[in-house]
């Protein structure tokens, strides 16, 4: 069966099987995929066919009228339970650990399979079974595999009329590439349906991502999962707490937040709650607002691909216009002055050094006012407790003295922990606001001293939200330590009560009690510098790339010029006729979708 392939730069590819049509959406819809064919058409002739290939896939999706809706949220939440319950399929591996490694999309099919488009651009049909060895994280480990793109295709009424359910690697995750993926799909998401829970109901990452995907989109479906797992006092107030914190952060009204149970649905058991609710959200988000999500996808694409192309058309203007070593020197300048700003970074790392120390010694701080009072009163609770373990066998002494050091840890640790989490996750967003601006900064200055070109480039660099990469609580880690470590550990445990010992495993206990105190109390510090560390590395590459994009279109434009000038004058004259009609033609293009 022959396909057309829609792709989106960052992932996933789309595949649109011939013959298996969706209802028109109007004239406007059209009009948008034919203007992105243009664009298509004039990318090719400017010889950038990455940018043609885009704008043509696009324009493929536009005319079918496919809208992304993403569901995101934080690891865990049951993002994809909930899709295979609302498409009646299990067709989305589901698990206990992070499952989801790279975005995946639900998208109508006449029969049930999947397709898996690798790095390499191949395609690859696969038994919907199998879907799992490719969007897995126990499978695919951080995307090991370079899937590209993996798609679902389901003969479900709900996504008849052009709706695609996206399924995104969940935030919080213990790896940092799945968030990333989800970060790096929220161009591509035009409307999003948002998982939260009971327990926390709203955690800061979760609260940063909402946050994103509402710069983007402005049709957000709130899902409270797992309602089986709570109360309904429990739910109440966890509704009431995100309802609120979302309309503080967002600054826009919230709309009802349903409560479901995706496990109970996809087993077809237990109280509907509001699933029925949600099934008529979604039909109504498809009914009076699909074709108004299609044109903005369309518009936003028409903006970015045209801000694509006049770039190349500029760079190629002014080497025409200007002597041929007039551009040579110019890119020798251009070159120079990106080997001398590589040396300069240097320059920049020490501010973003400056930032980490200040975070390092803030973090220090509260961890010292923290230990000096959780340090002292935990003892004091540890030995209190002590007197009222029952003695007995002497392995089973111990394992009951390191189970109460563990419960006085948690009991001190946990609700520090949350506010502090808070607290970092705030000046985390901060020091990476700083990042950017000082990044920007940085290339204006090469902007006035080499490089004007820079001031040219659309989209500027974007700050970091959010913690990329999840700690593990190490009170699980240390449950192994509290076990006897080898039999004669074990041996002097059994003896050691007989001759009145018992206060060296009190002692070991209180070792660990510590231990675990100060390892728990350290992990935010841990967390946040090793987050501004990743988030001031990402930026360098990304300052790195934009530099040396700006020299290579520069480069190719140099290339065509000197060609053109061996030509002569006639040459160059309808060359230049030809990319002002190119221009002229991105202007009316883009102009006519810009609302």
């Amino acid at each position: 069966m022959a396909r057309s392939r829609d792709q989106l730069t960052i992932a996933p590819i789309q595949q649109s099987v011939v013959g298996q049509s969706l209802p028109s959406l109007g004239s406007g819809i059209v009009d948008g995929s034919t203007r992105l064919a243009h664009l298509a058409r004039l990318a090719e002739e400017l010889g950038t066919d990455p940018v043609a290939i885009e704008a043509r896939e696009l324009s493929v999706r536009v005319a079918e009228g496919r809208f992304y809706v993403a569901c995101v949220g934080q690891f865990k939440r049951g993002k994809s339970t909930l899709i295979n319950a609302l498409i009646s399929e299990p067709v989305l591996p589901t698990g206990f650990i992070p499952v989801t490694a790279v975005p995946t999309v639900i998208r109508f099919g006449e029969r049930l399979h999947a397709c898996i488009r690798l790095n390499d651009g191949s395609w690859t049909e696969v038994p919907i079974p199998e879907l799992k060895q490719y969007v897995t994280e126990e499978l695919n480990p951080e995307n090991k595999k370079g899937v590209k793109g993996a798609e679902a295709f389901i003969p479900s009424p709900l996504l008849s009329s052009g709706m695609c359910i996206v399924d995104t690697p969940g935030l919080g995750s213990v790896f940092s590439g799945n968030s990333a993926a989800t970060q790096a799909f929220i161009p591509h998401i035009d409307a999003a349906l948002v998982v939260v829970g009971a327990d926390p109901p709203l955690a800061g990452e979760e609260l940063a991502l909402v946050e994103a995907v509402s710069k983007q989109v402005h049709h957000l479906i709130l899902v409270l999962n797992k309602a089986d797992r709570t109360t309904d006092a429990e739910r109440t107030a966890a509704a009431a707490f995100t309802r609120q914190l979302l309309g503080k952060r967002l600054q826009r009204e919230i709309g009802p937040i349903f409560e479901v149970s995706a496990q109970e649905r996809a087993e077809n058991r237990g109280p509907l709650r509001d699933w029925e609710k949600l099934k008529r959200s979604l039909q109504q988000l498809v009914d009076s607002s699909g074709r108004q999500l299609v044109r903005a996808a369309c518009d936003r694409g028409i903006q970015r691909i045209g801000e694509q192309l006049l770039a190349i058309i500029h760079e190629g203007q002014e080497a025409l216009r200007r002597p041929v070593e007039e551009s040579e020197g110019r890119i020798a300048l251009m070159k120079q002055t990106i080997s001398e700003a590589e040396r300069s970074m240097r320059e920049l790392s020490f501010l973003f050094m400056a930032e980490q120390q200040r975070l390092s010694d803030l973090f220090v701080d509260r961890h010292k006012a923290f230990s000096s009072s959780a340090l002292p009163q935990g003892r004091q609770e540890f030995q209190e407790a002590c007197r009222f373990i029952p003695g007995g066998f002497g392995p089973s002494y111990r394992r009951r003295v390191m189970k109460v050091a563990q419960d006085i840890a948690h009991h001190h640790v946990v609700p520090w922990l949350r506010p502090e989490q808070e607290e970092a996750e705030r000046e985390y967003r901060l020091v990476a606001l700083r990042f950017v601006e000082m990044g920007n900064d940085f290339l204006q200055r090469l902007a006035t001293a080499g490089i004007p070109e820079l001031a040219r480039m659309p989209h500027a660099l974007d700050p970091e939200t959010g913690f990329r990469v999840r700690s593990t609580f190490t009170f699980l880690d240390f449950i192994e330590v509290a076990q006897p470590a080898s039999p004669l550990r074990w041996l002097a445990d059994v003896i050691l009560p007989l001759v009145g010992a018992r206060k060296v495993i009190q002692h070991d206990g209180q070792e660990f009690l510590v231990r675990l105190l100060e390892t728990n109390s350290t992990r935010v510090q841990s967390d946040i510098l090793n987050r501004v560390q990743e988030s001031r590395a990402r930026l360098e590459v990304e300052i790195r790339k934009l530099l040396h994009e700006v020299s290579r279109i520069a480069e190719q434009a140099l290339v065509r010029a000197r060609k053109l000038k061996d030509e002569g004058e006639p040459a160059v004259d309808t060359e230049l006729a030809r990319l002002d009609h190119l221009q002229h033609e991105v202007d009316v293009l883009r102009g006519a979708a810009q609302p």
